[in-house]
C-alpha cells in the first residue's frame, strides 16, 4: 500500500518536515470501492471516520475491520460510518442507505454526545432534484434517530456541517440548482423523514448555499452566495464573531460576489454574523486551481482574553494548487494560509506534494486541542479497491499556535459527566474532586490526556478540581454543577 505522502507534507514546509511525528497510523482495508470523506474528533477525543461503500444493488457489503464485517448494502453506494477510539481500536460501525446512491459528507457530534451526518442522494423517488442533501441524526451508538432532505430544481452537494452554540448546525452546500416551486411530489415519503424544498435562487452557475438548521433539524434561515460564474463551498468554521464560509471562486465580480479573481480557481472567504448576514469577503491566489480543503480555528487562553474582545486569534487554511488541463510529475503543490479573525493574511507557505499519479487523496484535515493533527485521506492499490488511512501526527510549528491550558473542563456547567483535559505531559496523574468547604468527593488515578468523570450525584453549586502528577505538576480548575 502506498503511504500517504501528501497528508504529512500539507501541513509541513521543508524547513520543518523532520519535526513532525507520527503518533499512529490506522489502516482500514476494504476489497470493494470505499472513499472516506471526513474524520471527527469527538468530545472525549475519540473519532468517528465518515465515508462511502459501493457496492453492486443487492448485494451483501464484504469489507473486513478488525475482523468485523459491514452492515448488508441497502442498495448502491451507502453512507459508512466506523468509531474508533484515541488508540485506534474500533468501537462500532454503521451503514445507513436506500435503493438509490448515498454518500456521506460531514460529520458533527451533538450535545447529546450522538452525531449528526450530512451526505447527498441521488435522484431519490422523493426528493427534488438529481442530487439533494441529507441529514440524519444518530444516538450515541449509532441508531437513526431522524432524517431531513434539502433540495431545489437541479443539483445540490453539501460540503461540510459544523455545530452552532445554539445546538443546531450550519450547513454549506454547492448548489447548481433553482429554488423549487410547486408540489406533486414526496407524497409516500417515510414520516421520519421531514422535507425542506431549496427557496433562494443561484447568482451563477454553482453558488455557495447556507443553512441554518436548529437543534430539532429544521430550517432557521438559508442564504446565496455567488458570482456569475462557477463557485464552489469547500468547508466552513465557527469563530467568536460568527462564521466563516470557504471555497474556490471561478467568478469575476458579480451577482453579490465584491472581491475578483486572479488566475484559475481563486480561494473565496465569506464572513457572516450568526443570522446570516455578511461582515466581509477575501479572496487569495496560489495560480492556477486552487482548492481549499480545511479550516481551523485557534482560540486564544483564557488568562489572555480581555473583555469585548474577540476570543478568535486566528484561522488555518490548509489546501492545495492544481495545473489545470495536464498531468505532470509536480503538478500539485500543498500550502497553508494563517489569517487573523478579519481575513487578513499573516502567512503563507507552500510545499510540493506527490503526483495525482499515486492515487492519493486527502479528504480531511483536524488539528486538536494538544497541537496534534489528524489527517485522513484514501490510497488505491489499484484502480477499484480504494483503502481508508488515517495518521496523526505532531508538528513543532502548529504546535507553537496552540496556547496551551493546564487543565480543561467541559462540559462546564456540567449536568452528569464531565471531562477532565491535562495539557501537560505525565505517566500517571490523581484527578481530585473537592467541595467549596475542601472536602474531598472523589479521586481517581489517570494514564490518559483526556478522563471522564461521574457527577451525576453532585448537588447544584461549584466544586473544584486538582490534577496532580507523577510528574509533579499541580493544576486546577472549578467546575460548575447545574
Amino acid at each position: 500500500m502506498k503511504k500517504l505522502y501528501m497528508s504529512a507534507l500539507l501541513l509541513s514546509s521543508t524547513a520543518i518536515l523532520y519535526a513532525q511525528e507520527v503518533i499512529w497510523q490506522k489502516d482500514i482495508k476494504s476489497s470493494t470501492q470505499d472513499f472516506l470523506s471526513q474524520v471527527t474528533t469527538t468530545v472525549d477525543q475519540q473519532y468517528l471516520i465518515t465515508g462511502s461503500s459501493i457496492q453492486a444493488t443487492g448485494k451483501t457489503a464484504v469489507s473486513s475491520v478488525a475482523s468485523k464485517q459491514k452492515d448488508a448494502s441497502k442498495g448502491g453506494s451507502d453512507i459508512w460510518l466506523i468509531r474508533i477510539n484515541e488508540f485506534g481500536d474500533e468501537l462500532w460501525q454503521k451503514t445507513i442507505g436506500t435503493p438509490q446512491d448515498e454518500e456521506a459528507r460531514s460529520v458533527i457530534q451533538t450535545a447529546d454526545f450522538g452525531f449528526m451526518v450530512a451526505g447527498n442522494v441521488q435522484n431519490s423517488a422523493n426528493g427534488f432534484g438529481s442530487k439533494d442533501v441529507t441529514v440524519t441524526r444518530l444516538d450515541k451508538n449509532g441508531k437513526v434517530l431522524s432524517e431531513l432532505i434539502l433540495g431545489g430544481r437541479g443539483l445540490d452537494e453539501v460540503e461540510k456541517m459544523i455545530p452552532t452554540p445554539d445546538g443546531g448546525a450550519l450547513l454549506g452546500v454547492y448548489s447548481r440548482s433553482s429554488a423549487f416551486v410547486g408540489s406533486g411530489r414526496m407524497e409516500a415519503g417515510s414520516s421520519t423523514i421531514n422535507y425542506q424544498p431549496k427557496t433562494t435562487n443561484n447568482f451563477g452557475e454553482g453558488d455557495y448555499w447556507v443553512i441554518k438548521l436548529t437543534k430539532d433539524n429544521k430550517v432557521e434561515w438559508e442564504k446565496n452566495f455567488g458570482g456569475k460564474g462557477d463557485d464552489h463551498l469547500r468547508t466552513m468554521v465557527f469563530t467568536s464573531s460568527g462564521y466563516i464560509i470557504g471555497g474556490e471562486s471561478r467568478s469575476e465580480r458579480s451577482g453579490n460576489k465584491t472581491v475578483g479573481i486572479e488566475e484559475g480557481t481563486d480561494v473565496w472567504l465569506i464572513s457572516l454574523n450568526t443570522k446570516g448576514d455578511e461582515q466581509w469577503q477575501k479572496s487569495y491566489n496560489f495560480k492556477n486551481r486552487d482548492i481549499l480543503m480545511g479550516m481551523n480555528v485557534i482560540n486564544k487562553s483564557q488568562d489572555k482574553r480581555e473583555k469585548n474582545q474577540d476570543l478568535t486569534k486566528g484561522i488555518l487554511l490548509g489546501g492545495y494548487t492544481q495545473a489545470e488541463g495536464r498531468i505532470e510529475t509536480d503538478d500539485e503543490t500543498f500550502w497553508m494560509i494563517y489569517i487573523d479573525n478579519n481575513g487578513n493574511e499573516q502567512w503563507r507557505k507552500h510545499v510540493k506534494g506527490e503526483s495525482r499519479k499515486k492515487e492519493e487523496r486527502l479528504s480531511d484535515l483536524k488539528m486538536n486541542k494538544d497541537g496534534s493533527i489528524v489527517l485522513a485521506g484514501t490510497s488505491a492499490e489499484e484502480l477499484g479497491k480504494e483503502n481508508w488511512k488515517i495518521v496523526k501526527l505532531g508538528d513543532s510549528q502548529i504546535d507553537q499556535l496552540i496556547e496551551k491550558q493546564n487543565i480543561k473542563i467541559y462540559p462546564n456547567p456540567v449536568s452528569d459527566y464531565a471531562y477532565v483535559e491535562i495539557g501537560f505531559d505525565f505517566i500517571e496523574a490523581d484527578i481530585i474532586l473537592y467541595d467549596m468547604g475542601g472536602r474531598q468527593l472523589q479521586s481517581l488515578k489517570t494514564k490518559n490526556k483526556v478522563t471522564k468523570i461521574n457527577t451525576q450525584n453532585l448537588i447544584q453549586g461549584a466544586y473544584l478540581i486538582v490534577i496532580k502528577t507523577d510528574t509533579e505538576k499541580t493544576a486546577n480548575a472549578k467546575l460548575i454543577k447545574k
